[in-house]
């Protein structure tokens, strides 16, 4: 039985989920007889879906510049596994995990867990021109501080809508939170979150990339509080290392629009490991 308060066995029980699913990563970069299925620049462009049927573990960490009333700097490492599951020949349902880990600076500083976001995208087997996702959002007050999250329950709706029209990934994801449930002396919950993403994709894996990601709190107590909006962009590749496909890409954002404690501008950082499925 593992002992502790309700945040530290989630994050003991999703720190056992991730260690298995590297484990079985490893594994199955290194079955000597796998081919892939799609060459690097095909398989950058099913990175750039978020309800492809591919299994990938991104860590995206965050650098956040002139954070907070003495213009810190905050970092936030997003541990988000995907993982899709083929429910008949004509219907799939995508997880996308999201598991922050924060090194927040103000008031004092913490280092710890976030809440968890998990959300379920019900989207065709075989899309058409568009493809689409949609399906509930939930968050779980797992933060293993109050600075480090909201202490809430909270779910609502979420959809994605794309196009890939050659080099082109064109789209859409978007989500509101409500909270129900837990601590009544925190803020309520009632967010959105909406990240449009353009790409354009090169030879050899190599892809330039737009996907800001503009959130909106409608419960902030000033209107001039309420919007997060940044503006910029970044590169990737698609590599193989061994057998292991590893998607990369770096990113830089300059907050045009935020509150007033909000962070003047980001890098984020990712790398990810995909798992693409081998030919039978």
């Amino acid at each position: 039985m593992v002992k502790g308060t309700m945040p530290e066995k989630l994050a003991s029980m999703l720190l056992c989920i991730l260690i298995l699913t590297l484990f079985s990563a490893t594994a199955y970069a290194a079955d000597p007889g796998l081919e892939f299925v799609a060459k690097e620049t095909e398989l950058a462009k099913k990175t750039q879906n978020p309800v492809a049927d591919l299994i990938s573990i991104p860590f995206q960490y965050n650098i956040n510049f002139g954070y907070g009333p003495r213009n810190n700097t905050q970092s936030i490492l997003n541990i988000q596994p995907v993982i899709p599951f083929n429910i008949n020949r004509e219907w799939n349902v995508i997880t996308r995990t999201i598991i922050p880990v924060l090194d927040q600076p103000v008031p004092d500083r913490k280092i710890g867990l976030g809440d968890v976001q998990v959300s379920l995208f019900l989207s065709p087997a075989i899309p058409g021109k568009f493809i689409w996702g949609a399906g509930p959002a939930l968050q779980f007050p797992t933060a293993t501080g109050n600075a480090l999250g909201q202490g809430k329950w909270a779910a609502g709706p979420t959809a994605v809508g794309l196009f890939m029209n050659g080099p082109w990934v064109l789209g859409i994801l978007a989500n509101n939170l409500w909270s129900y449930a837990d601590e009544s002396d925190r803020p309520e919950v009632n967010q959105f979150l909406a990240q449009p993403f353009i790409n354009y994709n090169l030879p050899k894996g190599w892809y330039i990339s737009i996907s800001p990601v503009i959130t909106a709190n409608w419960k902030a107590d000033n209107a001039s509080d309420q919007w997060f909006v940044p503006l910029g962009g970044g590169v990737g590749k698609v590599s193989m290392i061994g057998k292991l496909p590893l998607n990369g890409s770096l990113a830089f954002y300059q907050n045009v629009v935020k509150p007033e404690a909000g962070p003047d501008w980001n890098i984020r950082l990712q790398i990810g490991i995909l798992l693409p499925k081998g030919k039978d």
